[in-house]
């Protein structure tokens, strides 16, 4: 599965499923910020990496082009959290040496893209080449 963009799925998609997306996102944000208010920010921020849209997305996608996008999408999703993991991780270890942001930034996205693009390569990448 190599990685497209399909311009055409923009007019398979409805403005009631946008508002889907929008009212979802919504609801997944506010409770967020209940549990933050509720059990403080170290907990709230755990609940901030959960993607607002992607179940109703997930949902749309499964609709339009069927149960086997809709899985290699959440996989993706899957192996993108483990990557963004590695980012946090690289972030949180600059910090605590003082690095400079740049340098934290910067070795942080790196880690994350070459975790992210392993991952791919590891999953769907190659089935491709075999």
């Amino acid at each position: 599965m190599t990685p497209y963009v399909d311009w055409g799925g923009l007019r398979k998609t409805h403005a009631s499923e946008y508002a889907l997306r929008f009212v979802f996102g919504g609801v997944v944000t506010a409770a967020t910020g209940v549990i933050a208010a509720r059990f403080g920010p170290a907990i709230g921020g755990l609940f901030l990496a959960f993607p607002a849209v992607l179940p109703a997305s997930l949902l749309l996608l499964k609709r339009h082009d069927g149960a086997r996008e809709a899985a290699a999408a959440a996989r993706g999703a899957c192996l993108g959290a483990a990557a963004l993991a590695v980012f946090a991780a690289t972030a949180v270890v600059a910090a605590r040496y003082h690095a400079p942001v740049s340098l934290t930034l910067g070795a942080a996205t790196a880690a994350w893209l070459v975790v992210a693009v392993a991952l791919w390569w590891f999953a769907f990448g190659r089935r491709e080449h075999h």
